[in-house]
């Protein structure tokens, strides 16, 4: 039977730097009650991506921050366990920003809302394939870069949730693609299980060499979702006319100190006469639909792959934040809100 109380994980304090003890705090409150029009949701599945940690600022960065003492906010799958909506039936599946707490009310539909799986989908897929990561990579290779099979590719974060998608829709479009990761186990799964074209290991290779020789007439395309260091390593390799898409910067923390100084040559995209914008995958929903139909292709004909780095326990949802800076993840960072369940 479901608990009739409800535990949430809120914001107690704004961090200055990584995730700390007192970060966050755990609340046990009753159970909510649906009211007319709402489902109540039970929550199985978190979402954890790096740009939750921008959301702990107390300043704006593309969206609000989260408030002090509010339920700390993300996306989630979760089954509709009561129901006084038609849309959203007891026993449905359901995916949308959940936040980290065990049950939640929904009434709301579309982008920031809460959506039926549909048939066929394993749910906590739309966390990961059919959800934010295949999105922002579809759009990123598809939109900003335009990829093609005339491109060399490099993708810096390539064993992330993000990057190891965005890599292998690269090499999809017939691109020739090079990605970066922080350890040997790393790189091997983006070699061989990702089939990316090579990986380089930014602590122990020597980056800018290994850009050369897969490279010698320059990188055409870069995804980045790292900044700092990498990001310059890129910027030297650039072909004339190259394009970059910046996706993260999670080498700067996303502290409250801003998100990492800019490259110090930058102006290699003067020289190159080479593009780099920015971008977020919810700009485009119009390519919803069709990006959602070709990575349901891909899926299907065992085209892509992707992994998933599983977290168990809702209380230890801040220390699988945690692990997206210090580098531990693989794939796809989840937290199974109670383990034992699907």
């Amino acid at each position: 039977m479901p608990a009739r109380t409800c535990r949430r994980i809120i914001l107690r304090d704004r961090p200055v730097a990584g995730i700390t003890a007192t970060t966050f705090a755990m609340h046990t409150v009753p159970r909510p009650v649906p009211a007319g029009g709402e489902a109540l949701i039970e929550v199985f599945w978190l979402g954890i991506d790096a740009t939750q940690r921008t959301w702990l600022n107390p300043a704006p960065a593309y969206t609000r921050p989260v408030d002090i003492g509010a339920v700390m906010r993300g996306s989630g799958v979760g089954r509709v366990i009561e129901s006084r909506n038609p849309d959203l039936p007891e026993g449905q599946w359901v995916y949308g920003e959940l936040g980290w707490q065990e049950y939640v009310l929904a009434r709301t539909s579309g982008l920031f809302g809460v959506n039926p799986v549909p048939p066929g989908i394993e749910p906590r897929h739309m966390l990961t394939v059919f959800g934010v990561s295949g999105l922002t990579a579809y759009i990123g290779m598809n939109e900003v870069l335009r990829v093609s099979e005339a491109d060399t590719v490099l993708v810096t974060g390539a064993a992330g949730s993000v990057g190891s998608l965005a890599g292998q829709i690269a090499r999809l479009a017939g691109a020739e693609v090079i990605g970066t990761a922080g350890s040997a186990r790393k790189t091997g799964w983006v070699r061989d299980t990702a089939r990316f074209d090579a990986c380089l290991n930014y602590r122990t290779d020597d980056v800018r060499a290994g850009l050369r020789d897969f490279a010698p007439d320059g990188l055409t395309a870069v995804f980045d979702n790292i900044g700092g260091v990498l990001l310059e390593q890129a910027l030297d390799n650039l072909a004339v006319h190259a394009r970059i898409a910046l996706c993260g910067s999670i080498s700067s923390g996303y502290t409250a100190d801003g998100y990492g100084a800019g490259p110090a040559n930058y102006m290699q995209l003067a020289f190159r006469r080479a593009r780099m914008e920015g971008f977020l995958f919810f700009d485009h929903p119009e390519m919803f639909p069709a990006a959602l139909a070709k990575l349901a292709g891909w899926v299907s004909a065992g085209e892509l792959r992707w992994t998933e780095d599983i977290v168990d326990g809702l209380e230890n949802a801040p220390a699988a934040l945690q692990r997206l800076f210090d580098g531990a993840n693989l794939g796809k960072q989840l937290v199974r809100v109670r383990p034992g369940r699907p």
